[in-house]
Protein backbone atom coordinates (compact mmCIF):
# COMPACT_ATOMS: atom_id res chain seq x y z
CA UNK A 1 0.00 0.00 0.00
CA UNK A 2 3.16 2.39 0.84
CA UNK A 3 4.68 1.53 -2.11
CA UNK A 4 1.01 2.68 -4.19
CA UNK A 5 1.00 5.63 -2.62
CA UNK A 6 4.57 7.24 -3.30
CA UNK A 7 3.43 6.00 -6.90
CA UNK A 8 0.69 7.85 -6.91
CA UNK A 9 2.42 10.80 -5.43
CA UNK A 10 4.81 11.08 -7.67
CA UNK A 11 2.40 10.97 -10.92
CA UNK A 12 -0.29 13.29 -9.40
CA UNK A 13 2.97 15.82 -8.24
CA UNK A 14 2.20 18.30 -10.25
CA UNK A 15 -1.71 18.29 -10.17
CA UNK A 16 -3.78 21.12 -8.38
CA UNK A 17 -5.56 19.86 -5.43
CA UNK A 18 -8.54 21.35 -3.89
CA UNK A 19 -8.70 21.63 -0.21
CA UNK A 20 -11.81 20.02 1.29
CA UNK A 21 -13.39 21.52 4.15
CA UNK A 22 -12.66 20.00 6.99
CA UNK A 23 -15.74 20.57 8.62
CA UNK A 24 -18.30 19.06 5.66
CA UNK A 25 -19.36 15.81 6.52
CA UNK A 26 -17.97 12.69 4.37
CA UNK A 27 -20.58 11.36 2.51
CA UNK A 28 -21.93 7.90 3.77
CA UNK A 29 -19.86 4.74 2.08
CA UNK A 30 -22.34 2.62 -0.10
CA UNK A 31 -20.81 -0.39 -0.15
CA UNK A 32 -20.09 -3.21 -3.11
CA UNK A 33 -19.88 -6.30 -4.08
CA UNK A 34 -17.75 -7.53 -7.30
CA UNK A 35 -18.85 -10.87 -8.91
CA UNK A 36 -17.74 -11.81 -11.95
CA UNK A 37 -15.34 -9.07 -12.27
CA UNK A 38 -17.50 -6.63 -12.47
CA UNK A 39 -19.68 -4.20 -10.04
CA UNK A 40 -23.19 -4.19 -11.92
CA UNK A 41 -25.27 -2.52 -9.69
CA UNK A 42 -24.70 1.47 -9.56
CA UNK A 43 -23.34 2.52 -6.31
CA UNK A 44 -26.43 3.66 -3.58
CA UNK A 45 -28.74 3.20 -6.63
CA UNK A 46 -26.98 6.70 -8.50
CA UNK A 47 -27.26 7.33 -11.82
CA UNK A 48 -24.51 8.76 -13.74
CA UNK A 49 -24.14 12.08 -16.30
CA UNK A 50 -21.37 11.66 -18.84
CA UNK A 51 -21.40 15.24 -18.75
CA UNK A 52 -20.45 15.52 -15.36
CA UNK A 53 -17.91 12.33 -15.57
CA UNK A 54 -15.72 13.74 -18.53
CA UNK A 55 -15.05 16.98 -16.20
CA UNK A 56 -13.74 14.10 -13.41
CA UNK A 57 -11.70 12.75 -15.71
CA UNK A 58 -10.10 15.93 -16.46
CA UNK A 59 -9.83 17.59 -13.09
CA UNK A 60 -6.79 16.70 -10.92
CA UNK A 61 -8.75 17.21 -7.76
CA UNK A 62 -10.77 14.43 -8.39
CA UNK A 63 -10.46 11.26 -10.92
CA UNK A 64 -7.03 13.22 -12.23
CA UNK A 65 -7.47 10.04 -15.37
CA UNK A 66 -5.65 12.40 -17.83
CA UNK A 67 -2.37 11.51 -15.20
CA UNK A 68 -1.78 8.19 -16.47
CA UNK A 69 -4.05 7.53 -19.16
CA UNK A 70 -4.64 9.02 -22.46
CA UNK A 71 -8.41 9.83 -23.45
CA UNK A 72 -10.17 11.30 -26.34
CA UNK A 73 -9.99 14.78 -25.10
CA UNK A 74 -7.79 16.90 -27.54
CA UNK A 75 -7.84 19.97 -26.00
CA UNK A 76 -5.56 18.94 -22.39
CA UNK A 77 -2.03 19.07 -23.74
CA UNK A 78 -1.07 16.44 -21.22
CA UNK A 79 -1.90 12.33 -21.60
CA UNK A 80 -0.11 10.00 -19.26
CA UNK A 81 0.99 6.84 -20.47
CA UNK A 82 1.36 4.91 -16.74
CA UNK A 83 -2.03 3.10 -17.51
CA UNK A 84 -3.64 1.78 -20.77
CA UNK A 85 -5.17 4.29 -23.17
CA UNK A 86 -8.91 4.84 -22.03
CA UNK A 87 -9.69 6.09 -25.62
CA UNK A 88 -12.22 3.13 -27.10
CA UNK A 89 -12.76 1.54 -23.49
CA UNK A 90 -16.79 1.67 -23.56
CA UNK A 91 -16.21 -0.78 -26.67
CA UNK A 92 -13.75 -2.72 -24.27
CA UNK A 93 -15.67 -3.11 -21.03
CA UNK A 94 -19.71 -3.01 -20.10
CA UNK A 95 -20.92 -0.74 -16.98
CA UNK A 96 -20.24 -3.51 -14.46
CA UNK A 97 -16.68 -4.02 -15.42
CA UNK A 98 -16.04 -0.10 -15.47
CA UNK A 99 -17.32 0.00 -12.80
CA UNK A 100 -15.13 -1.95 -10.71
CA UNK A 101 -11.68 -0.66 -12.86
CA UNK A 102 -12.80 3.07 -11.25
CA UNK A 103 -13.76 1.34 -7.88
CA UNK A 104 -11.06 -0.56 -6.98
CA UNK A 105 -8.69 -2.01 -10.13
CA UNK A 106 -6.41 -3.62 -7.48
CA UNK A 107 -9.76 -6.19 -7.18
CA UNK A 108 -8.69 -7.73 -10.44
CA UNK A 109 -5.05 -6.44 -10.91
CA UNK A 110 -3.58 -6.80 -6.95
CA UNK A 111 -0.16 -4.77 -8.34
CA UNK A 112 -1.85 -2.25 -10.29
CA UNK A 113 -0.63 1.30 -9.48
CA UNK A 114 -4.04 3.36 -9.85
CA UNK A 115 -5.40 3.75 -6.48
CA UNK A 116 -8.88 2.64 -5.04
CA UNK A 117 -11.11 5.33 -6.18
CA UNK A 118 -13.91 4.38 -3.67
CA UNK A 119 -12.60 2.21 -0.92
CA UNK A 120 -14.31 2.07 2.57
CA UNK A 121 -12.46 4.81 4.32
CA UNK A 122 -13.07 2.46 7.16
CA UNK A 123 -9.97 0.08 5.73
CA UNK A 124 -7.39 2.95 5.30
CA UNK A 125 -4.83 4.19 8.09
CA UNK A 126 -2.17 6.77 7.96
CA UNK A 127 -4.80 9.07 6.38
CA UNK A 128 -4.53 13.22 7.04
CA UNK A 129 -7.00 14.28 9.39
CA UNK A 130 -9.28 16.02 6.75
CA UNK A 131 -9.22 13.49 4.37
CA UNK A 132 -10.60 11.12 7.45
CA UNK A 133 -13.79 9.31 6.25
CA UNK A 134 -13.60 9.79 2.92
CA UNK A 135 -12.70 8.36 -0.69
CA UNK A 136 -11.40 9.67 -3.63
CA UNK A 137 -14.14 10.39 -5.47
CA UNK A 138 -17.75 10.39 -4.47
CA UNK A 139 -20.14 7.53 -5.46
CA UNK A 140 -22.02 10.00 -7.90
CA UNK A 141 -18.63 10.92 -9.51
CA UNK A 142 -17.88 6.86 -9.72
CA UNK A 143 -21.09 6.47 -11.89
CA UNK A 144 -20.78 9.84 -13.59
CA UNK A 145 -17.23 9.12 -14.39
CA UNK A 146 -18.48 5.16 -15.65
CA UNK A 147 -21.56 7.04 -17.57
CA UNK A 148 -18.68 8.80 -19.90
CA UNK A 149 -16.09 6.32 -20.06
CA UNK A 150 -18.86 4.43 -21.75
CA UNK A 151 -19.36 6.92 -24.45
CA UNK A 152 -16.03 6.28 -25.59
CA UNK A 153 -16.33 3.77 -27.98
Amino acid sequence: MKRMLLILTAALASAPMVAVAEDAPPEVFQPWTARGHAIQEPLGGLKGDAARGRKVAISGSKGNCLACHRMPIPEEEFHGELGPSLVKIGSKYDEGKLRLRVVDIQELLPDSLMPPMYMNPADLTDVAKKFQGRTVLTAQEVEDLVAYLLTLK
